[in-house]
């Protein structure tokens, strides 16, 4: 149906957190200007550039400082030496970045660069995460999971499928009434009261809002 279509087109989204365990030379992500990327592939084929290192000691963080947030391209500066616009490179010039100076060695054959090529694109990096306590009134069994608010209660139900593989087989509730699926957890009436709970000076995890799950084949009232 057109729910269905519209929820297979969205981007995927990910917390920093899960950014952020992707920080070695054999898995490697970063995220910068809103998107999440795997550089994996991108490391394998270049092992052993000392141009991948700069990369490589920021694998599984958020780079956007070094990018121009309008387009997209590499930040830049006036060099006061030269007195020519270069690429501002402080953690040292990295893969696909020209040399400040000519040089016989530059090969610009390499097309498209990394940071300009969807294909290592996998995701968008959550604007605002939020956490979601699950209760399960079958079994009784809470979870509390960090969620993206941007997130569908459908994606959110695949992030807990590790937790209850039959998760779907559930009715998802919030204070009685049933949530709707393809709504984000705002959507359907469960405000992120985190900066409220931060001015109080109240710990958020003691009022986090709680969604119950109902087994559908389960015969206590729904």
């Amino acid at each position: 149906d057109t729910a269905t279509a519209i929820q297979m087109s969205r981007p995927k989204f990910f917390t920093p957190a899960e950014v952020s365990v992707h920080n070695t030379v054999d898995d490697i992500w970063v995220s910068f200007l809103g998107k999440v990327y795997n550089l994996t592939s991108l490391c394998e084929a270049h092992t052993g550039n000392v141009l991948m290192k700069p990369i490589i000691a920021c694998a599984g963080k958020d780079i956007s400082h070094w990018f121009d947030r309008k387009t997209g391209d590499l930040r830049t500066y006036i060099d006061s030496t030269t007195g020519c616009r270069v690429p501002y490179t402080p953690h040292g010039r990295f893969l696909h970045v020209p040399p400040s100076c000519p040089r016989s060695d530059w090969a610009n054959n390499f097309g498209r660069p990394w940071w300009k090529d969807e294909k290592y694109s996998i995701g968008r990096l959550s604007q605002k995460t939020r956490n979601l306590k699950i209760v399960n009134m079958l079994t009784l069994q809470e979870n509390t999971i960090e969620v993206c608010s941007e997130e569908t209660m459908m994606e959110i139900q695949n992030r807990y499928f590790v937790y209850n593989l039959h998760a779907a087989s559930y009715t998802w509730k919030y204070c009685g009434t049933n949530l709707d699926m393809h709504l984000t957890l705002q959507e359907n009436g469960i405000p992120d009261e985190c900066e409220d709970f931060y001015e109080l000076n109240m710990d958020e995890d003691n009022y986090l809002p709680a969604v119950h799950l109902y087994f559908n084949d389960d015969l206590t009232e729904q």
